[in-house]
């Protein structure tokens, strides 16, 4: 989330300092008449203006931004602010270095409620400059520039609330982690390297569209066209919390008529924790790994013979720096079974009850003449799948998140 570039005190003196608003004003170039309208005219005159530039609808989103952070964002503020002070009195108590595991996890807390209040006050600026803006725009001209710039920082207000409010709904273990991302091609031809290929744009557009780190680590080029499989490693907070929805296999389908539907491509994801800080102590027997690596590369395959997972890393330089990728991998993938199954210990694993990730069908994505895309989990369809293509994927994302809070709330 982007830090806060001047304290909200500096918008204030704005409105407070109209030497300073005249000279911006001046400063700035105005539009061709046909797009501005003068401010002196009727409320009911200026929205008939309003409806004719297009302008209406625009003014009432930036309105709808700025009154939702208004409302919202002071007693979130308000709230971080005092947990931030919380845990500084806690890293200040004069025992809790005595504890070095206790104190990274404050230390950790401590950062994670920086950028949560850096961010908030970054809404609260944003949500003030974007009201400032329109302010401007009708006191001398209905300004469309102005309007479209009002618009633009309502976005980011809208943007910056909606991760705070979906990351207060991610509060499972490893949540707040990174995560990787594996995506494997099916195996029936051509089609599922190239889809596999497209669900990789798809990922790297979105965490580009959300200011994530995400970078391809390894990657297997097919012969045909398209990958065989990839790896992307996303460096930054909640990532996991994110993703973890996207977990099983996405179809592409081709509607040959109206009644039959033709798959044309399959490919897996899988997603698993990647841990920011240090990886959670857990014991494995070095008897029940399986270690292999081929002869002509440096990658290594680490299995878990008790439970049949496995676990490769390729993009190392090294062959020992592959094992040791392989193995926290595997460990991450462990960790979440031992989670859900409720167990500590590695070996009490039922391994009946691993999910095979290419028996659950995430959701499908139709290339027919009505373009949509099915989320099976949640039940919601999306009728732009060029948008969802193109790594809109946020609908999707807060509808997974959305669900698995419901059903926590069940058990």
């Amino acid at each position: 989330m982007a830090k806060m570039g001047a304290e909200p005190v500096y918008v204030r003196t704005l409105y407070s300092n109209p030497q300073f608003s005249l000279k911006w004003r001046a400063s700035t170039r105005i539009p061709p008449l046909s797009s501005k309208i003068r401010a002196s005219q009727s409320m009911e005159d200026k929205d008939k203006v309003y409806k004719e530039l297009g302008l209406f609808s625009l003014r009432q989103k930036i309105e709808n931004v700025v009154l939702r952070a208004e409302m919202l964002a002071p007693a979130a503020l308000e709230l971080e602010e005092a947990r931030h002070i919380k845990h500084e009195e806690t890293m200040r108590q004069s025992n809790l270095w005595d504890d070095p595991a206790k104190s990274n996890e404050v230390l950790v807390k401590l950062a994670d409620s920086s950028r949560v209040v850096d961010a908030l006050k970054d809404v609260r600026y944003k949500a003030e400059e974007a009201k400032l803006i329109t302010q401007l725009a009708e006191t001398d001209a209905i300004n469309y520039r102005l309007f479209k710039q009002a618009y633009s920082a309502s976005l980011d207000v809208s943007k910056l609330m909606d991760k705070y409010e979906m990351s207060k709904l991610l509060g499972g273990k490893y949540d707040t982690e990174g995560a990787c991302m594996i995506i494997k091609a099916g195996v029936s031809g051509v089609y599922p390297e190239i889809w596999a290929e497209q669900l990789l744009r798809m990922y790297l557009k979105w965490a580009e569209k959300q200011g994530l780190r995400g970078r391809v680590v390894e990657k297997c080029l097919s012969k045909n066209g398209g990958i065989k499989s990839a790896t992307i490693e996303f460096e930054s907070m909640y990532a996991y919390g994110y993703l973890s929805g996207e977990r099983g296999v996405h179809s592409m389908i081709h509607c040959s008529d109206a009644s039959v539907s033709d798959e044309a491509g399959m490919a897996v994801v899988d997603v698993i924790p990647l841990f920011l800080e240090t990886v959670p102590d857990l014991k494995i027997d070095d008897e029940d790994l399986l270690i292999s690596s081929p002869t002509s590369c440096d990658a290594v395959s680490i299995q878990h013979s008790p439970t049949g997972l496995r676990a490769e890393s390729s993009g190392e330089r090294s062959r020992f720096a592959n094992k040791i990728k392989a193995l926290n991998r595997l460990k991450a993938k462990l960790l979440i079974i031992l989670r859900d199954q409720g167990i500590s210990n590695s070996r009490s694993i039922k391994k009946d009850c691993i999910i095979d990730l290419w028996n659950q069908l995430t959701r499908r994505y139709i290339f027919s003449q009505h373009k949509l895309v099915q989320d099976v989990k949640t039940g919601i369809h999306l009728p732009d799948l060029n948008s969802v293509l193109d790594g809109n994927i946020e609908p999707l994302i807060a509808a997974n998140i959305n669900h698995r809070q419901a059903s926590d709330n069940m058990v």
